[in-house]
């Protein structure tokens, strides 16, 4: 290389290198952004985190840094909240100024049209209002969905009971059983467990489960450092938008279906008044309801209404194999309130203290999205000392508040009595927030809710669990990706219980 163009590289390196400590010096310190590690030119903190595990290395650096702090995910800053306290001032009191999505690179290739997670402002206030009163029009929190949980329940205790005491990885038909519940709203009915067009999608989602294994993981994190290096670079972060795409088609399909069907004074599903809303809206020509939206809402809605719920189930079953005592204990209470000649249902949740303390407890422990979804900051917002700039990307650590030693004791162990006061009544948290907390708690926590309390009552009714391994070997670390965590594979076998 000439010795001109030699300078001139490490010239421009030393220019980029000053402003970037120019940038990082004005957004630090008293009345700017928090502090945290330091940050090198243009790739952030990228040699110093994680990525196999960001949350627990995050949850490391707030040990550190205290409650508030910035990372910088390549020349991006990220500022990370902790604690009650600081989540209730802002994703609470603060609720509009902290409603922004925040602006993940990953993600953002995998959504290239507006939908109901991934949207900001009016766009996204527009689109969510829309989905939340289209859901319950569709019996979310009511009884009709509570139905329609129950009819799932029965084709999967049927599916175990085929297992005939074998044993089996239990992700894949309880992923099943939770998806067929949001097609049944999103694209209006369920689907057999053996339909080509299911398998399809429930591959789509095993491909496209970011948890799948630690190269998948580490490509993924890499990918939210330097997306435009990443996009040159093989690996499984391509495989995922691919997914994406895949699954965009399969929705179309659906769409198209439903346009020759579509009748519009009874729509049947989401996609049938999502098609409505577009047709009432046609002259508007700034209209935030078209096809791209309702292919993006309807992915987002799937997605969403499988991955977290089934992987709650899933591991709640592994928690319940490690403690058997603890299973008993919700076979008792059935016995005594439900019984074997009826499926539970959600007015027995308020006569089971127990059961219920034992679904709240699962999501706590797991803390199943520890950083919470990115939240992004609307405006400029002062916060204690500092200034967060807007547009700012936010990490809420909800595991810091599910996990608080003051309301959870020894919050590293599993115990339901986290939840029953000194009586043996079920005790609510107000620092019970899995699902988030504020304008972007999740769309579908009470079907979610309903989900997870239905399917794991009446599987606990029909069958006793029974463990491949001594119980005490059983290992409940989780897989962790960049944002969510999943139990690593297991096998249990499912053993029938005696009728009434």
């Amino acid at each position: 290389m000439e010795p001109l163009g030699t300078a001139t590289i490490l010239l421009a390196m030393c220019v980029s290198f000053l402003l970037f400590f120019s940038t990082w010096r004005k957004r630090s310190g008293k009345g700017k952004l928090p502090p945290g590690p330091f940050a090198f030119p243009l790739i952030g903190n990228m040699l110093q985190l994680s990525r196999k595990n960001l949350p627990k290395h995050i949850e490391e650096l707030s040990g550190t840094y205290g409650p508030i702090f910035t990372i910088y995910l390549g020349s991006e800053p990220v500022v990370v909240l902790s604690g009650y306290e600081i989540l209730k001032e802002t994703l609470i009191n603060l609720g509009e100024e902290f409603s922004g999505r925040g602006s993940m690179p990953i993600f953002k290739k995998n959504t290239t049209q507006p939908g109901i997670i991934f949207s900001n402002g009016e766009q996204w206030k527009q689109l969510r209002r829309f989905a939340l009163a289209t859901l319950r029009n569709f019996g979310m929190g009511k009884k009709s969905i509570e139905k329609r949980i129950q009819e799932e329940s029965h084709f999967l205790m049927e599916r175990l009971r085929n297992t005939h005491g074998q044993p089996f990885d239990p992700t894949l038909f309880i992923t099943h059983a939770v998806s067929n519940i949001i097609c049944s709203i999103v694209f209006g009915n369920r689907f057999d467990y053996e339909d080509k067009k299911f398998v399809t999608l429930m591959s789509l989602i095993k491909k496209h489960n970011i948890q799948s294994s630690p190269w998948v993981a580490v490509c993924s994190g890499l990918y939210n450092f330097l997306p435009t290096l990443m996009d040159y670079i093989p690996g499984p972060h391509h495989e995922l938008y691919r997914n994406s795409q895949m699954f965009r088609q399969f929705v179309l399909e659906r769409v198209n279906m439903h346009k020759e069907s579509l009748d519009p004074n009874s729509p049947q599903d989401f996609i049938d008044a999502f098609l409505i809303k577009i047709n009432e809206e046609q002259k508007n020509g700034h209209s935030n309801f078209h096809m791209g939206s309702l292919l993006q809402s309807s992915v987002e809605l799937f997605f969403a209404g499988t991955g977290t719920t089934s992987t709650t189930l899933v591991f709640g079953l592994l928690i319940l194999l490690k403690y058997p005592e603890i299973e008993e204990k919700v076979h008792e209470e059935i016995n005594r309130v439900i019984g074997q000649s009826r499926s539970p249902c959600m007015a027995d949740r308020s006569q089971m203290p127990y059961t219920n303390a034992v679904v709240h407890e699962i999501q706590r422990f797991i803390a199943i999205v520890p950083l919470g979804v990115p939240r992004a900051v609307t405006t400029d917002v002062h916060l204690k000392q500092y200034v967060i700039p807007k547009g700012t990307t936010i990490f809420p650590r909800l595991k810091s508040v599910l996990y608080d030693r003051t309301e959870f004791p020894n919050p590293e162990q599993f115990n339901p009595g986290h939840f029953l006061d000194e009586n043996g009544a079920f005790k609510k948290s107000d620092f019970f927030m899995p699902f988030s907390t504020g304008k972007r708690i999740c769309v579908g926590e009470s079907l979610a809710r309903m989900e997870i309390f239905l399917l794991l009552t009446a599987l606990l009714q029909n069958f006793t669990l029974k463990p491949v391994l001594d119980p005490k070997d059983i290992d409940l670390m989780p897989v962790t990706s960049f944002i969510t965590i999943a139990p690593k594979s297991y096998q249990l076998c499912v053993l029938p219980r005696e009728r009434d």
